[in-house]
Parts: C-alpha cells; structure tokens; sequence
C-alpha cells in the first residue's frame, strides 16, 4: 500500500530487524524446542551511520585551535570508506548472529527477501545501508530505500518535515528546568573536561608556527526558542566543545595516524574523557522529555506498528516492511537514537562510556514467541563496536563480537530484562504523542 511504500522509500539508519518467519511460513526452529522456549520473530535495529567527516565548518573550528584541523577526503558529511567497510564487518556478524538464533541461514541469498531496509536521505546513511546489505547478504539483491537528497524524512527528521505543531516555549521551558535556568552553569559543572579540551586545542608542538586561539570559556552562553525546525537554540561552551569531541572520535575510529588524532594529543583514555562533553550535551539537548516526545514519537509509532504487523500475519496500516519480513532495518543519525532513549528513559554504558552512541550504534528490539503459544515479548538491547574495533577495522565474529549489552526499559521490563508484548506496546503507546505522528 502506498503508505507503507513511502516509509520504505525513506531508509534511516534504524536497522529494523524483523523476526523469525512469519505465521504462513511456519518455519521450525533450527533445533526442536523444549517447552517454554523461545523462537525469535522480528529484529528491529535502529542504527546510527557509519563514520563520517565532520559536518561543521572546518574555517570556524580553526579558530579555537592553535593548529588547523585536518583535512578529510570526502565532502563533508560524508561517509568514509573506512566507515563502510565498518559497516560491512557489522553486517556480516549480524547475519552470523542472526542465524545463530535460527532467524536466518547462514548463507546464501533465499532469506534477502525477508529483509526491508530504510535509511534517511543523507548519502551517508544511504550508504550505510548498502554496505549493511552487502555485509548480510553478500552478492545478493537487497534494495536500500530513501527518499531523494535533502529531502527531510518525517522518521527521522519529523519537525523538518513538519509533522505537529510543536511549543517552542515549553522546549525552552524543559531544558531550562534541567539545568537551574542558567546555560551558564553547563560550562561549571563540566569545566575539567572543557579545560582538557582546551589543552589540546592550545598546545602547540615545538618548531611550529601556531595561532593564537580563542578559548571556548570566552563563548557566551544563552538559551532561547529555535527558529525553523529547531526546537530550542541553546548556546555554550559545552555545544561548541561537543562538535569538536564528536570530531576527534570521528578522527579516532576513521583510522588516523595517530599524530593526527587531536594533533598527536588525544589517545584512547583521553578520548573517553573528552567524549562526556558530547554525551552531556546529547542528553540535555536531545534526550529531555519534550524535546524527545515531539521528534521521536512518529519514529516508534511506526517500529510499533512494523513489530505488531508481525504478531498480527497482516499488512498494518503505519508498518515499515512486509508482514513476513524478518529483517527491518532502518539506518539514520546519533540525534534518532537519543530521542528514543529519552522517550522511552533508556540508558546503557559500553566501551566504558555511558548512552554514547558512536557510529554504527544501534538499538535492538527483538520479538520472541514462546514455543507452541501465542504469548510474544520482547528484549531491548544496545550494540556498538568498540572504539579500537573501529580504528584497526577489525573483523567481528562469535569470538571476537561488538560490544551487546541488554537495556531495561522502565515500567514494562521483567528481572530477566524482557518485556511482555502487551506491557512493551504499552509503554510506547505512553511514550508516544499522537499529535507528532504521520
């Protein structure tokens, strides 16, 4: 149905993957289960884009840097070869995982029909997913599904499409009640990490001529509603910091030598310092309740509808694959995956950092059926290869995985850290605000 042939031409980085068979299809498990077991039916794996060049203005950063930023050898925004060769290695350990859970085989083309992948219109997303396919279904046909460049998708970017008529002021209103009013106070309570920062911005190496640098501390510090589809325009030391620690990661996992890497300044601990102005500045500005409600509420009312399409063996209306999909995936940015975790009050720590979301991150829902019963749940997990994974580009398999750690999700998960069906699509329907769906 048409509707449902948008969604699929609009491929973000969410990776949906859907569950064993469907009903018609009656697969048994690989193994006979034993009573009370379970059979996997549907994946869904939001996922951030692999590595990409920084999207800032290089010109604008060097003014805070006593030495010039290095260059990259795509446009900005882009996607590295690096970064889908990452990707690549993602794809072929999730279909290696996948199969282990007898969703797939472990080869071959036949179950690349049961697969639907959509990403955001961004090239880097885009080409996220193709490099996803090919690692999942090497030599197969697996279409990735956008809308055309530039085109602002209502799952992943819901206020640039204009989905819902959001209140500028009560996002002001949310994150100012989150930090005592006073953005000022941002750059106190992370002002050891800022002058961390600032130490590698400044020092210079004998023997080069450097700048003189500005210093993130003289950047004024303001809050007010946002113009367009902003929700808010909070300015600080600690937003301007978080792009430029969001860069050096980006240098790390693409693979720099490593005196490029902050000059030569920033290796893997430092690195993990610098990376919490990034997370503190995410949460405040992408995971406060409002802010979170209005641009993710269409996105998981739509993963909603794609995991019920599969308990139900029927097309529903707001799905985003086939009912007998198996696979979603949906490919889009950081800013998706941390308006879902503040929605649904979701957190993890991997890697030794806590609810980063490094590209490639990805959350997991995947919907189990008890054995021989009409009783679903589901598990929650969050998955991301580590920071020296990504670097050295090292081949994933079942000895050596990404980083898999489950997430509870309050008000539905059980001491196993599962959720029963009804009490999941319970505390999404909370989560969710029907004035921001489409």
């Amino acid at each position: 149905m048409r509707f449902n042939f948008f969604y699929r031409e609009s491929v973000t980085a969410l990776i949906l993957v859907a569950g064993s068979l469907s009903p018609a299809q009656s697969q048994s498990p690989t193994h006979p289960a034993a009573d009370g077991a379970e059979q996997l039916q549907f994946v869904v794996i939001l996922t951030r884009h692999g590595v990409r060049s920084p999207t800032g203005k290089t010109d604008a950063l060097n003014a805070y840097s006593a030495q010039p930023w290095p260059k990259w050898s795509v446009p900005p925004g882009y996607l590295t070869e690096h970064g889908a060769k990452l990707m690549t290695i993602f794809g072929a350990y999730d279909r290696e995982l996948l199969s282990s859970q007898g969703l797939f085989a472990s080869q071959g083309c036949a179950d690349a029909q049961h697969v639907s992948i959509v990403a955001d219109s961004d090239q880097r997303t885009r080409e996220t997913g193709k490099a996803m396919a090919a690692g999942l279904f090497p030599g197969c046909e697996v279409a990735v599904q956008a809308l055309a460049e530039g085109t602002a998708d209502p799952l992943f970017h819901s206020l640039g499409a204009g989905v819902g008529h959001p209140d500028k002021q009560m996002a002001v209103a949310a994150i100012a009640g989150r930090i005592g009013n006073n953005p000022a106070g941002l750059t106190e309570a992370y002002r050891q990490q800022l002058q961390t920062l600032e130490d590698v911005l400044h020092t210079c190496k004998p023997g080069i001529q450097c700048a003189a640098p500005e210093s993130l501390f003289d950047l004024p510090a303001s809050i007010a509603a946002g113009k367009g589809d902003h929700l808010v325009e909070l300015h600080s030391p600690l937003g301007a910091a978080a792009t430029m620690a969001e860069n050096l990661l980006l240098e790390y996992t693409e693979g720099m030598d490593k005196e490029q890497v902050g000059w030569g300044r920033v290796d893997l601990n430092k690195l993990r310092e610098l990376l919490q102005i990034h997370t503190a500045s995410a949460d405040i500005e992408r995971r406060t309740s409002y802010l979170a409600r209005v641009q993710a509420s269409n996105l998981l009312s739509h993963i909603l509808d794609s995991m019920r399409q599969t308990i139900t063996h029927k097309s529903v209306v707001g799905a985003l694959g086939k009912p007998e999909d198996r696979l979603l995936i949906l490919v889009g940015h950081d800013t998706n995956l941390s308006n879902v975790s503040g929605v649904l009050d979701l957190s993890w720590l991997i890697d030794g950092r806590l609810d980063d979301t490094p590209p490639g991150g990805a959350l997991v829902f995947e919907l189990w059926k008890s054995y021989g019963s009409s009783t679903y749940s589901v598990k929650t997990f969050f998955t991301a290869q580590t920071l020296e994974q990504m670097r050295s580009a090292v081949v994933l398999n079942a000895a050596n995985p990404p980083e898999r750690v489950p997430v509870f999700m309050p008000g539905c998960s059980r001491a196993d850290m599962s959720c029963s069906w009804n009490k999941f699509e319970s505390a999404l329907r909370t989560g969710i605000d029907s004035e921001f769906v489409k």
